[in-house]
């Protein structure tokens, strides 16, 4: 007897609306996958540009090589935007039946303005998904473990004693770190005060980042382990409430804090536009990869509590993995980067240095401090938020998105498999009894 024997009519149903989803998302990744190769085939010589740039953009009448740049930076978004609600769906979220809707509107919207025809399979399959999910529009409600686990944390006085020290030490931080650059700083001009805001600034980002990284896994790493110690993992099981919506109240909850203390900051991060250097786009770029390094490090530690069978044993997974992301792959990655570098640079075949230019953007987007220092240099060198072209030694430019967008595609994507296999990892004892 298979898991998917054991279920309701009503959670087969929500499995196929979720699987149209995945389809979706599968569609998009696909087609990214092949606009990757058309910029590597172009780079060859092999004149398919153009006629791939309008079969995928039909109305738009812009630089051909941008425009495959918005094409893959909208499969990337619609690739990512379906996964996550699939998961939605799953954990029968009332925001994931309201964000289908959402999806299918965004999808038609791009299509009537950009002519964008990858919107036209999406929208096909998350509409079959929303009509498969509507006799079941009332089983989707506010996750009731976010809303008890939220409570509990928020009545007490110890969630408010954290935060209070929190702000109270990062500001101590900023104060020592302006004292100390205004001492060795004896013309304090314009272009000095630009250097002092964009110190506060980054202070507050790394205070911020290890607060992601050391918290996050530890609010949830104990989340399933800690039911199973206390014996209440079993009284749970009895209820009607679905192992998905248990893994997503358990990972909101934690979630819900961690995003409570980095907007709680965000006044903080404010004081650098008092001395100059800093740009509104660059704050919201951090706080992108803030929240999405605290989403998937979050289901790193809820996945590994499903599967561990002790808290402990599951917060030293939890952290060896988040620790090596963290600090050992950046430093693989950036030796890495510097030989593909080299490589490119000495590559005499356009390919070959196209691809080396597409691996090393990669390795870039899976480190977040990386992403963060590229998309700012980006941002500042060329104005450009979303995209850019590189230029190779042959003179033919290829595109590339800004790597904030392509580590926030590619954390989410990590986030949502891990969500999912949690989940089955939680239905394998149901399936043994």
């Amino acid at each position: 007897m298979t898991v998917t024997d054991l279920l309701s009519p009503r959670e087969t149903r929500l499995l196929r609306a979720a699987d149209w989803l995945r389809g979706s998302a599968l569609v998009n990744g696909g087609l990214a996958v092949v606009a990757v190769g058309v910029a590597l085939l172009q780079a060859l010589g092999v004149a398919v540009l153009v006629p791939f740039t309008t079969a995928v953009l039909f109305r738009y009448t812009g630089n051909t090589s941008v425009g495959l740049s918005i094409a893959i930076l909208l499969m990337l978004v619609n690739m990512s935007a379906a996964l996550v609600v699939m998961v939605g769906i799953m954990a029968r979220e009332v925001w994931g039946v309201a964000s289908v809707w959402v999806l299918i509107a965004a999808n038609v919207a791009l299509l009537i303005w950009l002519g964008f025809t990858p919107a036209i399979p999406v929208g096909i399959l998350a509409a079959v998904g929303a009509l498969v999910l509507a006799p079941d529009l009332r089983a989707f409600r506010v996750n009731p473990v976010m809303l008890k686990e939220l409570r509990g944390r928020m009545r007490g006085m110890r969630a408010f004693i954290v935060l209070t020290l929190y702000l109270g030490l990062m500001a101590g931080f900023l104060a020592l770190i302006y004292l100390t650059f205004t001492t060795l700083e004896t013309n304090f001009s314009s272009a000095a005060a630009g250097a002092a805001g964009r110190l506060l600034f980054m202070g507050v980002v790394g205070i911020e980042l290890l607060l992601i990284i050391f918290i996050a896994p530890a609010f949830t790493a104990g989340a399933i382990t800690g039911e199973r110690e206390r014996q209440t993992y079993d009284l749970l099981r009895t209820t009607l409430l679905a192992s998905t919506s248990f893994v997503m109240g358990k990972l909101e909850s934690a979630l819900s804090y961690i995003l409570l203390l980095l907007l709680a900051a965000i006044p903080l991060q404010s004081l650098a536009f008092l001395f100059g250097g800093v740009s509104p786009s660059e704050v919201l770029i951090v706080f992108v990869i803030l929240i999405v390094m605290a989403i998937t490090l979050g289901t790193v530690g809820i996945y590994f509590s499903a599967i561990a069978p002790r808290t402990l044993s599951a917060s030293v997974r939890t952290y060896t993995v988040t620790l090596i992301g963290a600090f050992g792959a950046p430093l693989v990655l950036n030796l890495l980067f510097v030989w593909l570098q080299d490589l490119a640079g000495q590559a005499k075949n356009s390919v070959l240095e196209a691809t080396f230019a597409y691996l090393s953007h990669i390795m870039t987007s899976l480190n977040p401090v990386a992403a963060a220092l590229a998309s700012q240099q980006l941002l500042i060198n060329q104005q450009e938020l979303g995209f850019t072209m590189r230029v190779l030694s042959s003179g033919v430019s290829i595109p590339l998105v800004s790597p904030w967008i392509s580590f926030s595609m590619i954390y989410l994507a990590i986030a949502a498999v891990l969500l999912v296999l949690t989940v089955r990892a939680m239905q394998k004892p149901e399936a043994a009894a």
